[in-house]
């Protein structure tokens, strides 16, 4: 099937659109994601669109309610600004089911009884391609899933599910990177395990519509999961949204922006300097000189002025 595009375009004016920031409540912010959050900021109020702030913690392994009220506090002191009160995932799961039985109710969504070390010695498997779902639980008879099934229960696990895909491929146009054709694959919509949760990839597309988001600004480490979730927006009738992959921010060894890289939480950098450097430094990193307050910097912020490159933290 010939790959298809998304629709809205992210970096046109719409008065009724919004955008977000949606962290993970999994530790504190540091200098990378509070870029995030800025541009995120900043193309929403540049295009007129509204802003929101979702606190994606489903993960119920990795999630604190700690964390996410540490997270909401820093980017209030920051001088962030939403328009609506934070909104939570796990309070969604109704929203998620509906989402799942629909597709369920066409034959899209089957049984995955494979453990990651499966599917990572499948992947080693000649031909195969790496990191990409080989099919193996797609097409098992059904006497071979009861029993399966039962096998799962025993150790007091339910089985992962995943999407019945009937594309390989899916186009997305995105604000940043421009039009671009990723990988889709039978990925996963709920976790499977001993506590199964629900992926990231079915919460963010059923979240995303009910909030009226048309416009996803995220570091593009996520860009390959565009496709994929504009995908699932189609097949569930769902309008697509328009995708700005930005740069990360890299440490001075040139890996992602950690904690190994020094004081680069809001907090700690808080402790040896006052916000309007902090914001100061967030405007040079998104190519704006001189600016020590978001809405300064919101006033000078043209999405051209972005780096194409990553930042490098102490440059």
């Amino acid at each position: 099937m010939a790959a298809k595009e998304s629709q809205p375009g992210p970096l046109e004016h719409h008065e009724r659109g919004a955008g977000r920031y949606a962290p993970s409540p999994s530790g504190d912010l540091h200098f990378g994601n509070l870029r995030t959050a800025v541009l995120a900021w900043l193309y929403a109020r540049h295009t007129g669109r509204r802003f929101y702030l979702r606190v994606e913690d489903i993960d119920t392994q990795r999630s604190s309610a700690q964390s996410a009220q540490r997270q909401i506090e820093d980017l209030a002191a920051l001088g962030l600004t939403f328009d609506a009160a934070p909104t939570y995932q796990s309070d969604n799961t109704s929203a998620y089911e509906a989402a799942l039985r629909a597709l369920t109710e066409r034959g899209r969504v089957f049984e995955c009884y494979c453990s990651r070390k499966d599917i990572q010695e499948a992947a080693r498997a000649p031909h195969a391609i790496p990191g990409r779902y080989p099919g193996t639980c797609r097409d098992l008879p059904e006497g071979e899933r009861e029993w399966r099934r039962r096998e799962l229960l025993a150790q007091g696990r339910v089985p992962a599910l995943r999407l019945r895909a009937e594309v390989e491929k899916w186009q997305v146009n995105d604000g940043f990177l421009g039009a671009f054709t990723g990988e889709v694959d039978d990925f996963i919509l709920r976790r499977g395990g001993q506590q199964p949760d629900w992926a990231y990839n079915l919460a963010v597309v059923v979240d995303d519509v009910a909030a009226g988001i048309d416009q996803v600004v995220r570091g593009d480490d996520l860009a390959s999961s565009a496709p994929r979730q504009a995908y699932l927006a189609h097949l569930l009738g769902l309008p697509q949204p328009g995708y700005v992959h930005v740069p990360l921010v890299l440490g001075p060894t040139g890996k992602r922006l950690a904690k190994r890289d020094g004081a680069v939480t809001l907090r700690e950098m808080l402790a040896d300097a006052p916000v309007a450097q902090v914001v100061t430094r967030l405007a040079e990193s998104v190519g704006v000189e001189g600016c020590d307050s978001l809405a300064g910097l919101a006033e000078k912020f043209e999405p051209g002025l972005v780096p194409r490159e990553a930042w490098v933290w102490g440059s």
